[in-house]
C-alpha cells in the first residue's frame, strides 16, 4: 500500500503505526490514555486512512442503491448522507456504510477492510442498471475530529460549520484550499470528517492541531467508540447478526420500499420477534476474551463481542459490548461473562 503524505508526516512525528480497519494508521502518539481523554473531554484529531471511498455514478444510481441498503437513499437531499446496513437475502448484515448525495454522484464511505466485499456485492447486482462504481480511496485524504470541543476547534481554525446536521456535508474554500466537511452520520459519535487532496495534508492537520486538537491514534479511537456504544463491523457486527439486534435503529427506514433483506427486517418489526439486543456491560477485573458467553444462573443469555480496560479521568474501568437476551437486557442486571462478574449497563457509558 502506498504511503500518503499525511502518513509520512505522522510517521516523522513519532507515531506508532498498526493495522486498523484494513489500513496502516497511527495506533498511538505515545500516550493512549491522554489521547482517549481528549476525545472524551476535549478535542482530538485522527488519521482516517482506513476509510474507503466509493463513487457511484450513472442515471440509475439513486434508485439502484435505494434497493441495496437499509436506509432511505431516494429522499436524501444534496449535501446529506445517512448510515445503512448492507444485508443478504436472509436479512443478515454483510457490511455497513454511509451514503452521501453529492449531486451528480453518490459517495459511499466504509472501512477499507469491508470495501472489497461491498464492491463485489454491488457488482453482482448491477445487471441492466446504469450504475458505475469507482474506488477513489487513494485520491481523497480524510481526517477526523471528535470530542465535545470539536466544533469550537474547527471554528478556531477558521472552519465555520457549527450548524451542520448529522450526515450533512459542505464544500468550502479554506485558506485557498478546497475541502469538504461532513458531520458524523452516526449520532452516537458527534464528530466531523474533513476530506481533501493528499497534498494539502500538512496544512489541514497543522491548523487543527494549532487550534487545540490533540493527535489520537486508533487505540484511543477504539476506546472512545466503545464508550459511546458504537458497534464495529467485523467485531460487534457480524454476518450472523440481524439489523434490529444491533440497536442502530437510525440505519433502518421502514417506509422506503423494497431492498435486499427487507422482508426479514419487516417481519421482525411487525411481529415483534426480536430475541436479543446490543448492550453494554460493566465488568469486574480484567477484560474477558471476545466471544465469552454471558450467563445468568449458569444459563447462556448472550455473548460479549469486545471489551477493554478504559482509562477514565476518575480511574480505570473494564467495559464491554455484546448481545443479551431481551429479558435480561436491563441496566443493573447482574450477569457472568466467562469467569467475571458483570452488570448490564445502558449505552453510551457514563463516567
Amino acid at each position: 500500500m502506498s504511503v500518503t503524505t499525511i502518513q509520512e508526516k505522522l510517521a516523522a512525528s513519532g507515531a506508532r503505526f498498526g493495522s486498523y480497519r484494513g489500513a496502516e494508521t497511527p495506533a498511538s502518539f505515545g500516550d493512549t490514555a491522554a489521547e482517549f481523554r481528549a476525545l472524551l473531554k476535549g478535542c482530538a484529531i485522527v488519521d482516517m486512512n482506513w476509510q474507503a471511498k466509493l463513487v457511484l455514478a450513472g442515471e440509475d444510481r439513486v434508485r439502484w442503491l435505494n434497493g441495496m441498503v437499509t436506509n432511505n437513499i431516494r429522499d436524501l437531499a444534496p449535501g446529506h448522507g445517512n448510515y445503512s446496513f448492507q444485508l443478504d437475502a436472509q436479512g443478515r448484515i454483510q457490511g455497513d456504510l454511509v451514503a452521501y448525495n453529492r449531486g451528480d454522484y453518490l459517495l459511499i464511505t466504509t472501512d477499507r477492510a469491508q470495501a472489497p466485499t461491498i464492491v463485489a456485492i454491488f457488482d453482482r447486482y448491477i445487471i441492466m442498471d446504469d450504475v458505475e462504481v469507482a474506488d477513489v480511496s487513494d485520491k481523497l485524504a480524510a481526517i477526523g475530529i471528535a470530542g465535545p470541543k470539536a466544533g469550537r476547534t474547527l471554528a478556531s481554525a477558521g472552519i465555520e460549520v457549527a450548524q451542520l446536521e448529522p450526515g450533512q456535508v459542505v464544500d468550502i474554500v479554506w485558506r485557498d484550499i478546497g475541502i469538504s466537511v461532513a458531520r458524523s452520520a452516526q449520532p452516537s459519535i458527534d464528530g466531523y470528517e474533513i476530506w481533501f487532496s493528499d497534498d494539502n495534508a500538512d496544512k489541514v492537520w497543522d491548523a487543527l492541531q494549532i487550534a487545540g486538537a490533540k493527535p489520537a491514534g486508533s487505540e484511543a479511537l477504539g476506546l472512545y467508540r466503545m464508550v459511546r456504544g458504537v458497534p464495529r463491523f467485523g467485531v460487534d457486527l457480524r454476518e450472523r447478526d440481524l439489523p434490529q439486534e444491533t440497536g442502530q435503529h437510525y440505519a433502518l427506514n421502514f417506509a422506503k420500499g423494497c431492498y435486499i433483506g427487507q422482508e426479514i427486517v419487516e417481519r421482525i418489526r411487525s411481529r415483534a420477534i426480536l430475541h436479543r439486543t446490543f448492550v453494554g456491560f460493566e465488568v469486574e477485573g480484567e477484560p474477558p476474551s471476545a466471544g465469552a458467553k454471558v450467563q445468568v444462573n449458569d444459563k447462556n443469555a448472550g455473548e460479549m463481542t469486545s471489551a477493554a480496560r478504559v482509562p477514565f479521568p476518575s480511574g480505570e474501568r473494564t467495559l464491554a459490548l455484546g448481545y443479551a437476551h431481551r429479558e435480561i437486557a436491563v441496566p443493573g442486571t447482574k450477569v457472568r461473562i466467562g469467569e467475571r462478574n458483570a452488570t448490564v449497563a445502558a449505552l453510551p457509558f457514563h463516567e
